[in-house]
């Protein structure tokens, strides 16, 4: 594979950045440092994650035989290359910002008759959310081993773990077998004429009805949340400290 193909774009890189620094300025003793840290490590953490997310699926399409996702500039983890800059980008941080909800975001157009088989049509939908499973698992790590829970470093940490809870929710809602969703996409190839047909009808609209429900029924929300945390907890990570995080991220509702 020519490497220019895959080499990270700069927006990319100034995304990574965003979290860095957001990260950097939740060590500093001052509240408001912490409020702008804590708003640019969870949306610049998300940036990150949606381009890993999209980038793997399509790594897998291009080595499963679409050569056409490196021309169209998929595997550069540019942003912009993710399909609508609003409706990809825009609303899903929105949303996130808003709601607490990681909408899934960006997508790309596989041609899926370039695949070798079903199988390789079934592991492109699932690499993107396993990507956010394997991130979540990272940041939970990273957390628990190289950022010692003291005074100074609590925000930072709780902010992580807050960003690990939304790498796993991700993943739970991706994997549902939702047309539109990746859970579907898995199971999609080895569906009848007649399902594949229904899946693109309600494609559309299916996940925003789930979204819409997840948000405007508290009730249910906070359930699905709780089960979420319940993961984050398995996986070794603190759902006291993602509490923490989550309120640190949401200090304009103070």
């Amino acid at each position: 594979m020519n490497r220019t193909g895959v080499r990270p774009s700069p927006i990319f890189l100034i995304i990574v950045a965003v979290a860095v620094i957001g990260g950097v300025l939740l060590t500093l003793d001052s509240p408001n440092a912490a409020d702008a840290g804590a708003l640019m490590l969870v949306l610049g953490g998300w940036g990150v994650s949606l381009c890993v997310h999209e980038f793997c699926h399509a790594i897998v399409a291009y080595r499963g035989g679409d050569y056409a996702v490196r021309s169209k500039g998929y595997l550069t983890l540019d942003i912009r290359r993710y399909t609508d800059p609003v409706f990809s980008i825009v609303l899903p941080l929105l949303l996130l910002a808003v709601g607490g909800i990681p909408l899934p975001g960006g997508a790309v157009w596989i041609n899926h008759g370039a695949l070798r088989d079903r199988k390789v049509e079934s592991f492109v939908s699932l690499a993107g959310p396993l990507s956010n499973l394997v991130f979540g698992v990272v940041l939970i790590w990273a957390d628990r081993l190289f950022v010692p829970l003291t005074d100074s470093l609590f925000g930072l940490s709780s902010v992580l773990m807050y960003l690990a809870l939304l790498q796993i929710f991700a993943f739970v809602i991706n994997i549902l077998p939702i047309p539109g969703l990746d859970g579907w996409g898995a199971i999609e190839p080895w569906m009848s004429h007649e399902a594949r047909r229904f899946g693109m009808t309600v494609r559309p609209w299916a996940p925003l009805v789930l979204f819409a429900i997840l948000i405007g029924l508290p009730s249910v929300g906070g359930r699905v949340f709780d089960g979420m945390k319940q993961i984050l907890a398995w996986l070794g990570g603190s759902p006291l400290l993602a509490d923490f995080g989550q309120q640190i991220f949401f200090f304009w509702r103070h």
